[in-house]
């Protein structure tokens, strides 16, 4: 396995798992569930697991979340459920509850404890929906919709599906064989999924309907760069972390040659940005031999949106961090990156760089809804929906029928809240169904 396809943190064995569920207190009200934007019942779960019960503890994660393998990697946990555990206010570490939950989810899938439950063939689906993209909220809506029993058909851009799972977060922080096992109980389950079609270009939402499909759920998330507007910005060996990312995918399934990565062997690269993206970006640079690697960031480090442990894995990685960097511009020589020009409290400095990577946030791609009228756009390309509680379709554009969940709605967040939206929305969409649809018999 290439390093930079080595996972971070090994999983826990059945004696461990047992062992770290067990120190969990089972508080009558728990600060984790509080701390867990999907509310997961951790308590639950954890005493399942104590008493060896590994598929009820399954069960009841399944009960709120749809992806929890992912999550049990991905998610910023210190910042959430175990953040809020209540051992950290008796100055003892907090229970390890992403690992808890990553053993449980890959113990489930390997020994295949709960069967997918397929549609009898005489038995008629209860819709027809179409999803654009298999991100995570495009991924747990088709769960949740495809567990009810309707036809789903998930429509993604890329070569293969997973959206950002699978392009956007490098291998060494989630394994993309877990990403796909999601994918692949999908499929068992009768989702389709057509991929190297990219809504709003090779087909439209409008087509989509007239095809007869009952409902479309927008779950396309937010791919595309913001830049930073800075003169030198379009120089040679400025890079897209987006686009890097996106590429070390394909390059570790041997689809591209090392040559096209952008980050070669003894390179001097600087980072702009604090965020989860940034991390992965400047580990990745690390990792694939750059001399030194650079974090800028404009403000300190208690502003840094990053989790904690990416930045301690950073730091493991080599990667040094400049805080109280603000950009100024690209400098460079002959059309390449020759320098980084940054104002710090002593002034204004140039860093001797030669690639200069971009991880200031992304925004949604509007090709989506080409070609389609009635779906509005905020000025920022997020799609408006209705989004207010006790709304009669939560997550319904203003277009009859399409619905939209995740980053596409409010912005680049944690994998988490897409998941969460994606449920939540799937469920409207059947309760429009049901609404709108002549009830149908076997």
């Amino acid at each position: 396995m290439a390093e930079t396809e080595k996972e971070d943190i090994p999983p826990y064995t059945l004696e461990e798992a047992i062992a770290e569920a067990q120190r969990c207190l089972k508080c009558p009200k728990p600060m984790c569930r509080t701390g867990c934007p999907i509310e997961n019942d951790i308590p639950a779960f954890n005493r399942e697991l104590s008493g060896g019960n590994i598929g009820a503890a399954y069960a009841i994660i399944s009960e709120r979340s749809n992806l929890p393998a992912i999550c049990g990697h991905v998610c910023p946990h210190e910042n959430q459920c175990e953040g809020h555990c209540i051992m950290n206010r008796m100055k003892k570490p907090p229970i390890r509850i992403g690992q808890i939950e990553r053993f449980i989810a890959n113990f489930e899938a390997e020994f295949q404890l709960n069967k997918i439950k397929k549609r009898l063939p005489n038995q008629v689906a209860a819709g027809k929906v179409a999803i654009i993209g298999s991100g995570p909220a495009g991924l747990s809506a088709a769960f949740e919709l495809a567990r009810a029993n309707y036809d789903v058909t998930v429509y993604e851009k890329d070569e293969e599906a997973g959206g950002v799972l699978l392009y956007g977060i490098p291998a060494f922080r989630l394994p993309k064989d877990i990403v796909q096992r999601h994918i692949n109980r999908l499929t068992e389950q009768g989702v389709v999924f057509k991929t190297n079609t990219e809504v709003g270009k090779d087909i439209t939402i409008d087509q989509l309907l007239a095809e007869g499909y009952d409902a479309v759920l927008i779950g396309a998330g937010a791919v595309k760069a913001k830049g930073l507007g800075l003169p030198g910005e379009d120089l040679d060996g400025v890079i897209d972390a987006l686009k890097l990312l996106h590429d070390m995918r394909d390059y570790n399934t041997g689809k591209i040659t090392r040559d096209k990565i952008q980050i070669k062997e003894g390179d001097e690269v600087v980072v702009i940005g604090a965020g989860n993206v940034a991390m992965d970006a400047c580990r990745t640079a690390a990792r694939m031999g750059a001399r030194h690697t650079y974090v800028c960031y404009r403000r300190t480090i208690e502003f840094m949106k990053a989790a904690k442990a990416e930045y301690d894995e950073a730091v493991k990685d080599g990667v040094e961090f400049k805080w109280e960097h603000v950009p100024v511009s690209f400098e460079g020589k002959d059309g390449k990156v020759i320098g980084f020009k940054t104002k710090t409290p002593d002034g204004e400095i140039v860093m001797p760089v030669n690639k200069i990577i971009i991880a200031i946030g992304s925004a949604p791609n509007d090709v989506t809804t080409t070609g389609t009228s009635g779906v509005e756009l905020d000025e920022g390309n997020l799609i408006k929906t209705t989004t207010e509680d006790g709304a009669q379709f939560y997550g319904m554009t203003g277009k009859k029928g399409v619905f939209a969940a995740g980053d596409i709605v409010h912005g680049p967040k944690t994998v988490v809240m897409a998941m969460r939206e994606g449920k939540r929305v799937a469920q409207n969409v059947m309760e429009y169904i049901k609404a709108n649809k002549p009830a149908q018999t076997a």
